[in-house]
């Protein structure tokens, strides 16, 4: 850890989306930013494997793909990035002050675009069997369960996503989600029905993980629990290999509790139509991506933010310089 501390005009806080936006827009506004990547570099994105609907590009592309992209936009415009992970800052002085891994920096104002991470079950064998069997990502591990079963939990984007994904490379996928109908976009839907007649996946609706069984090897059951039923065949096993957890993130805001504030972990901002979008409850700290968005959720949505909030930054800059 360095004494000196690093002070700088804007600093962005991430590395997905919005932050690569938001350094791209205010670099080339001659903000000098610095972006700060945190521990996951290029965000949730790096784990998607097929993007199709990023405007401009025809045929789809991957996530890694799109955000070494924006990487290399980024640093073209001489945008300052430093790997270090910030978990401490302190707003109410000025100028910000944030506690990095490896430095310590101040700032006249700061775009916190940190992200989400995926949420778990909460079931204490779920983290037993994390790594062993338990999984978030199909993209990274579902090649580990080329000829076995497996299983997805949710029913979001996300969950579907994943199971298409699986079912072209695993034996068989069980889909199971605690409710009815699905959120998740008509046309994965109908993807997800036409790989249910192929038999390709198994639907298990108004049904929930009680518990994740298995051995030294890993997981090798699901105990899973019928909602709508009142006989005993409500609880049943189900024989798995891997169990692939998609029901939603949450927001990387820790770090901010008592000093911005938040409605059950999202950064509120001031939205509405007289621009400032982005500002925060501290004036000169902007929020943009999955840190205020628990609704869309979309990378090109937070791309979005992050253009704006990188627009109400120069704004506010300008302000106090002037």
């Amino acid at each position: 850890m360095q004494d000196d501390i690093q002070h700088n005009n804007l600093m962005i806080l991430g590395s997905g989306p919005a932050g690569y936006t938001a350094a791209i827009y205010a670099a080339r506004a001659n903000l000098k930013p610095v972006l700060i990547t945190g521990n996951n570099q290029g965000g949730q994105l790096m784990n998607t494997n097929e993007i199709e609907n990023w405007p401009g590009d025809i045929t789809s592309i991957d996530g890694a793909t799109l955000m070494h992209r924006m990487h290399q936009h980024a640093m073209n415009f001489k945008t300052n990035i430093i790997s270090d992970h910030i978990h401490a800052v302190n707003f109410e002085e000025y100028p910000f002050f944030l506690q990095g891994e490896k430095n310590k920096y101040t700032a006249n104002s700061v775009i916190i675009a940190t992200g989400a991470n995926p949420r778990y079950l909460g079931l204490t064998s779920e983290k037993k069997f994390q790594g062993r069997g338990v999984s978030t990502c199909a993209v990274c591990d579902g090649f580990f369960y080329k000829n076995n079963e497996v299983a997805v939990v949710g029913g979001g984007n996300t969950a579907v996503e994943e199971t298409l994904y699986l079912s072209n490379l695993v034996k068989h996928v069980h889909l199971i989600h605690r409710r009815t109908h699905f959120k998740a976009e008509k046309i994965l839907l109908d993807r997800l029905a036409k790989q249910i007649q192929e038999n390709k996946v198994s639907l298990y609706l108004n049904t929930t993980i009680q518990d994740i069984l298995g051995d030294s090897c890993g997981v090798t059951n699901l105990v899973l629990k019928k909602t709508q039923l009142k006989t005993e065949q409500k609880i049943f096993n189900l024989a798995i290999s891997g169990l692939f957890v998609a029901i939603g993130h949450e927001p990387n805001t820790e770090i901010f509790i008592n000093q911005i504030k938040m409605n059950n972990g999202y950064i509120i901002i001031k939205s509405g139509i007289h621009g400032n979008f982005t500002q925060t409850s501290v004036p000169g700290v902007f929020a943009a991506g999955d840190v205020v968005d628990h609704v869309y959720r979309q990378a090109i949505t937070s791309s979005a933010s992050g253009c704006m909030a990188a627009l109400d930054s120069e704004r506010y800059l300008n302000t106090i310089n002037s």
